[in-house]
Protein backbone atom coordinates (compact mmCIF):
# COMPACT_ATOMS: atom_id res chain seq x y z
CA UNK A 1 0.00 0.00 0.00
CA UNK A 2 2.83 2.13 0.68
CA UNK A 3 4.20 2.24 -2.75
CA UNK A 4 0.94 2.95 -4.23
CA UNK A 5 0.74 5.93 -2.18
CA UNK A 6 3.99 6.81 -2.78
CA UNK A 7 3.96 6.81 -6.48
CA UNK A 8 0.47 8.21 -6.21
CA UNK A 9 2.22 11.16 -4.62
CA UNK A 10 4.88 10.98 -7.04
CA UNK A 11 2.62 11.63 -9.79
CA UNK A 12 0.63 14.50 -8.18
CA UNK A 13 3.75 16.60 -7.72
CA UNK A 14 5.26 15.61 -11.19
CA UNK A 15 1.89 16.25 -13.05
CA UNK A 16 1.95 19.65 -11.02
CA UNK A 17 5.47 21.01 -11.61
CA UNK A 18 4.14 20.12 -15.50
CA UNK A 19 1.04 22.13 -15.43
CA UNK A 20 3.43 24.72 -14.28
CA UNK A 21 5.39 23.98 -17.30
CA UNK A 22 2.64 23.33 -19.68
CA UNK A 23 0.19 25.72 -18.85
CA UNK A 24 2.50 28.77 -20.45
CA UNK A 25 3.56 26.60 -23.24
CA UNK A 26 -0.67 25.84 -24.09
CA UNK A 27 -1.49 29.87 -23.70
CA UNK A 28 1.93 30.46 -26.01
CA UNK A 29 0.91 27.90 -28.49
CA UNK A 30 -2.76 28.66 -28.53
CA UNK A 31 -2.19 32.24 -29.04
CA UNK A 32 0.54 32.42 -30.88
CA UNK A 33 0.36 29.47 -32.89
CA UNK A 34 4.06 29.28 -32.22
CA UNK A 35 5.82 25.37 -31.05
CA UNK A 36 8.01 27.38 -28.30
CA UNK A 37 10.95 24.58 -28.01
CA UNK A 38 13.02 27.17 -25.86
CA UNK A 39 10.30 26.12 -23.14
CA UNK A 40 11.92 23.34 -21.38
CA UNK A 41 15.22 25.16 -21.55
CA UNK A 42 13.13 27.84 -19.49
CA UNK A 43 12.24 25.07 -17.31
CA UNK A 44 15.95 24.10 -17.14
CA UNK A 45 17.13 27.91 -16.72
CA UNK A 46 14.64 28.90 -13.94
CA UNK A 47 16.07 25.68 -11.86
CA UNK A 48 19.35 26.81 -11.87
CA UNK A 49 18.83 30.33 -11.39
CA UNK A 50 17.06 29.26 -8.17
CA UNK A 51 19.99 26.98 -6.83
CA UNK A 52 22.15 30.07 -7.64
CA UNK A 53 19.91 32.24 -5.80
CA UNK A 54 19.75 29.68 -2.69
CA UNK A 55 23.51 29.27 -2.65
CA UNK A 56 24.84 33.00 -3.19
CA UNK A 57 21.89 34.98 -1.42
CA UNK A 58 21.98 34.46 2.18
CA UNK A 59 18.30 34.27 3.88
CA UNK A 60 16.56 33.67 0.50
CA UNK A 61 13.84 30.78 1.08
CA UNK A 62 13.04 28.85 -1.85
CA UNK A 63 9.98 30.68 -2.70
CA UNK A 64 11.49 33.79 -2.97
CA UNK A 65 13.89 32.31 -5.04
CA UNK A 66 10.90 31.18 -7.54
CA UNK A 67 9.89 34.33 -7.86
CA UNK A 68 13.09 35.83 -8.88
CA UNK A 69 13.98 33.10 -11.03
CA UNK A 70 10.62 33.35 -12.36
CA UNK A 71 11.04 37.19 -13.12
CA UNK A 72 14.22 36.42 -14.39
CA UNK A 73 13.27 33.83 -17.08
CA UNK A 74 9.97 36.43 -17.91
CA UNK A 75 12.19 39.58 -19.02
CA UNK A 76 14.49 36.90 -20.96
CA UNK A 77 11.00 35.81 -22.41
CA UNK A 78 10.03 39.15 -23.38
CA UNK A 79 13.13 39.58 -25.09
CA UNK A 80 12.85 36.73 -27.01
CA UNK A 81 9.69 37.09 -28.18
CA UNK A 82 10.56 41.04 -29.58
CA UNK A 83 13.59 41.10 -30.57
CA UNK A 84 13.76 37.59 -32.66
CA UNK A 85 10.48 35.81 -32.97
CA UNK A 86 8.82 39.19 -33.53
CA UNK A 87 10.76 39.54 -36.70
CA UNK A 88 9.64 35.59 -37.86
CA UNK A 89 5.53 36.19 -37.62
CA UNK A 90 4.24 34.07 -40.28
CA UNK A 91 7.08 32.17 -40.70
CA UNK A 92 6.44 29.22 -38.27
CA UNK A 93 9.26 26.92 -39.50
CA UNK A 94 12.07 29.65 -38.84
CA UNK A 95 10.12 30.50 -35.72
CA UNK A 96 10.45 26.58 -34.25
CA UNK A 97 14.20 26.19 -35.88
CA UNK A 98 15.44 29.56 -34.12
CA UNK A 99 13.50 28.51 -30.59
CA UNK A 100 15.06 25.21 -30.85
CA UNK A 101 18.53 26.53 -31.86
CA UNK A 102 17.82 28.77 -28.66
CA UNK A 103 17.20 25.87 -26.44
CA UNK A 104 20.85 24.17 -27.18
CA UNK A 105 22.26 27.31 -27.31
CA UNK A 106 20.57 27.90 -23.17
CA UNK A 107 21.38 24.20 -22.39
CA UNK A 108 25.09 24.77 -23.63
CA UNK A 109 25.26 28.19 -21.51
CA UNK A 110 24.23 26.44 -18.31
CA UNK A 111 26.36 23.57 -19.09
CA UNK A 112 29.28 26.10 -19.18
CA UNK A 113 28.68 28.56 -16.18
CA UNK A 114 27.50 26.09 -13.84
CA UNK A 115 28.98 22.29 -15.06
CA UNK A 116 28.13 19.19 -15.73
CA UNK A 117 27.24 17.63 -12.27
CA UNK A 118 23.66 17.85 -10.52
CA UNK A 119 23.27 20.75 -8.41
CA UNK A 120 20.44 19.54 -5.66
CA UNK A 121 17.84 22.16 -4.35
CA UNK A 122 17.63 22.11 -0.91
CA UNK A 123 13.83 21.23 0.53
CA UNK A 124 12.68 24.07 2.54
CA UNK A 125 13.52 22.41 6.13
CA UNK A 126 9.80 23.45 7.40
CA UNK A 127 8.29 20.88 4.60
CA UNK A 128 11.47 18.07 4.54
CA UNK A 129 9.47 16.11 7.47
CA UNK A 130 7.39 13.62 6.06
CA UNK A 131 3.53 14.23 7.12
CA UNK A 132 2.14 11.07 9.15
CA UNK A 133 -1.58 9.98 8.24
CA UNK A 134 -3.28 6.56 9.60
CA UNK A 135 0.23 5.13 9.47
CA UNK A 136 1.98 6.45 6.12
CA UNK A 137 4.46 8.76 5.44
CA UNK A 138 3.23 11.26 2.72
CA UNK A 139 6.40 13.65 1.06
CA UNK A 140 5.13 17.24 2.86
CA UNK A 141 7.11 18.75 -0.10
CA UNK A 142 5.52 16.73 -2.55
CA UNK A 143 1.80 18.11 -1.66
CA UNK A 144 2.80 21.39 -1.21
CA UNK A 145 3.86 21.49 -5.13
CA UNK A 146 0.52 19.84 -5.87
CA UNK A 147 -1.43 22.87 -3.70
CA UNK A 148 1.00 25.26 -5.28
CA UNK A 149 -0.20 23.96 -9.23
CA UNK A 150 -3.57 24.20 -7.94
CA UNK A 151 -3.73 27.60 -6.60
CA UNK A 152 -1.89 28.91 -10.03
CA UNK A 153 -4.52 27.20 -12.05
CA UNK A 154 -6.93 28.65 -9.72
CA UNK A 155 -5.07 32.37 -9.96
CA UNK A 156 -4.93 31.54 -14.15
CA UNK A 157 -8.69 30.56 -14.68
CA UNK A 158 -9.64 33.91 -12.66
CA UNK A 159 -7.24 35.90 -14.81
CA UNK A 160 -8.67 34.64 -18.08
CA UNK A 161 -12.15 34.10 -17.15
CA UNK A 162 -12.48 37.36 -14.74
CA UNK A 163 -10.63 39.94 -16.61
CA UNK A 164 -10.51 42.09 -18.93
CA UNK A 165 -6.95 40.97 -19.80
CA UNK A 166 -8.10 37.64 -19.61
CA UNK A 167 -11.14 38.23 -22.22
CA UNK A 168 -8.70 39.82 -24.77
CA UNK A 169 -6.28 36.90 -24.73
CA UNK A 170 -8.83 34.30 -24.99
CA UNK A 171 -10.14 36.26 -28.02
CA UNK A 172 -7.24 36.10 -29.56
CA UNK A 173 -7.30 32.34 -28.86
CA UNK A 174 -10.47 31.84 -30.67
CA UNK A 175 -10.41 33.95 -33.70
CA UNK A 176 -6.94 36.40 -33.87
CA UNK A 177 -8.12 37.95 -37.06
CA UNK A 178 -11.02 39.03 -35.14
CA UNK A 179 -9.29 40.04 -32.01
CA UNK A 180 -7.60 42.52 -34.46
CA UNK A 181 -10.61 43.89 -36.06
CA UNK A 182 -11.97 44.73 -32.78
CA UNK A 183 -8.97 46.65 -31.71
CA UNK A 184 -7.46 44.33 -29.66
CA UNK A 185 -3.71 44.62 -28.83
CA UNK A 186 -2.83 41.41 -30.15
CA UNK A 187 0.78 42.46 -30.69
CA UNK A 188 1.01 43.23 -26.76
CA UNK A 189 -0.80 40.02 -25.88
CA UNK A 190 2.00 38.09 -27.74
CA UNK A 191 4.64 39.59 -25.51
CA UNK A 192 2.47 39.49 -22.15
CA UNK A 193 1.39 36.01 -22.68
CA UNK A 194 4.75 34.84 -23.70
CA UNK A 195 6.30 36.36 -20.65
CA UNK A 196 3.90 34.81 -18.82
CA UNK A 197 4.34 31.31 -19.97
CA UNK A 198 8.38 31.74 -19.46
CA UNK A 199 7.97 32.85 -16.29
CA UNK A 200 5.57 30.16 -14.81
CA UNK A 201 8.37 27.64 -16.58
CA UNK A 202 10.87 29.40 -14.54
CA UNK A 203 9.13 30.03 -11.59
CA UNK A 204 8.22 25.75 -11.84
CA UNK A 205 12.04 24.35 -12.35
CA UNK A 206 12.84 26.08 -8.80
CA UNK A 207 9.99 24.70 -7.13
CA UNK A 208 10.69 21.16 -9.28
CA UNK A 209 14.48 21.63 -7.87
CA UNK A 210 14.10 19.60 -4.88
CA UNK A 211 12.26 16.69 -6.77
CA UNK A 212 14.46 16.57 -9.78
CA UNK A 213 17.43 18.62 -8.74
CA UNK A 214 19.48 21.03 -12.04
CA UNK A 215 20.98 18.84 -14.67
CA UNK A 216 21.98 18.79 -17.93
CA UNK A 217 19.65 17.50 -19.69
CA UNK A 218 16.47 18.53 -17.80
CA UNK A 219 15.29 20.78 -20.59
CA UNK A 220 15.31 17.69 -22.71
CA UNK A 221 13.59 15.64 -20.12
CA UNK A 222 10.57 17.85 -19.28
CA UNK A 223 9.80 19.50 -23.25
CA UNK A 224 8.85 16.19 -24.17
CA UNK A 225 6.03 15.77 -21.61
CA UNK A 226 4.57 19.02 -22.01
CA UNK A 227 4.67 18.44 -25.64
CA UNK A 228 2.28 15.28 -24.97
CA UNK A 229 0.33 17.58 -22.43
CA UNK A 230 -0.48 20.25 -24.95
CA UNK A 231 -1.53 17.60 -27.61
CA UNK A 232 -3.61 15.22 -25.12
CA UNK A 233 -5.32 18.33 -23.21
CA UNK A 234 -5.35 21.00 -26.24
CA UNK A 235 -3.81 23.86 -27.59
CA UNK A 236 -4.95 27.02 -25.91
CA UNK A 237 -7.24 25.40 -23.03
CA UNK A 238 -6.10 25.80 -19.55
CA UNK A 239 -8.53 23.02 -18.49
CA UNK A 240 -6.99 20.98 -20.89
CA UNK A 241 -3.39 21.87 -19.78
CA UNK A 242 -4.53 21.26 -16.15
CA UNK A 243 -5.99 17.39 -16.79
CA UNK A 244 -3.47 16.81 -19.35
CA UNK A 245 -0.54 17.27 -16.49
CA UNK A 246 -2.38 15.10 -14.39
CA UNK A 247 -2.52 12.29 -16.43
CA UNK A 248 0.80 12.64 -18.24
CA UNK A 249 2.17 12.56 -14.70
CA UNK A 250 0.65 9.24 -13.66
CA UNK A 251 1.17 7.31 -16.86
CA UNK A 252 4.89 8.15 -16.82
CA UNK A 253 5.61 7.82 -13.04
CA UNK A 254 3.54 4.56 -12.79
CA UNK A 255 4.90 3.50 -16.37
CA UNK A 256 8.48 3.93 -15.19
CA UNK A 257 7.55 1.84 -11.82
CA UNK A 258 6.06 -0.91 -13.25
CA UNK A 259 6.89 -1.53 -16.94
CA UNK A 260 10.42 0.09 -16.89
CA UNK A 261 11.15 -1.13 -20.60
CA UNK A 262 7.69 -0.20 -21.30
CA UNK A 263 7.56 3.23 -20.17
CA UNK A 264 7.60 4.91 -23.34
CA UNK A 265 5.15 3.16 -25.25
CA UNK A 266 3.09 3.81 -22.45
CA UNK A 267 3.43 7.06 -22.36
CA UNK A 268 3.20 7.94 -26.22
CA UNK A 269 0.72 5.59 -26.71
CA UNK A 270 -2.34 7.89 -25.68
CA UNK A 271 -1.05 10.56 -27.52
CA UNK A 272 -1.10 8.74 -31.05
CA UNK A 273 -4.73 8.15 -30.40
CA UNK A 274 -5.27 11.48 -29.56
CA UNK A 275 -4.11 12.86 -32.32
CA UNK A 276 -5.41 10.27 -34.59
CA UNK A 277 -8.82 10.32 -33.24
CA UNK A 278 -9.08 14.16 -31.72
CA UNK A 279 -6.32 16.37 -32.81
CA UNK A 280 -7.99 19.14 -31.14
CA UNK A 281 -7.39 17.64 -27.75
CA UNK A 282 -9.53 16.24 -25.09
CA UNK A 283 -10.46 20.17 -24.15
CA UNK A 284 -9.56 21.56 -27.60
CA UNK A 285 -11.62 23.04 -30.06
CA UNK A 286 -11.14 22.65 -34.15
CA UNK A 287 -9.66 26.02 -35.59
CA UNK A 288 -13.04 27.58 -37.82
Amino acid sequence: MQFWIVQGLNSLALGGLLFLLASGFSLIFGLMRLANLTHGAFFMLGAYLGANILRSIEGTNLWEAALIAGIAVAVAGGVLERLVLRRLAGNPLGQVLVTLGLSFIIADACLMIWGGDPIPVPTPSSLSRPLLVAGFAFPTYRLVVVLAAVATAAALYLMLDKTRLGAMIRAGVDDMQMARGVGIPVSALFTAVFCLGAGLAGAGGVLGGPILSAYPGLDADMLPLALIVVILGGAGSLIGAFVGSFIIGFIYTFGTALFPDLAYIILFLPMIVVIAYRPQGLFGRLPA
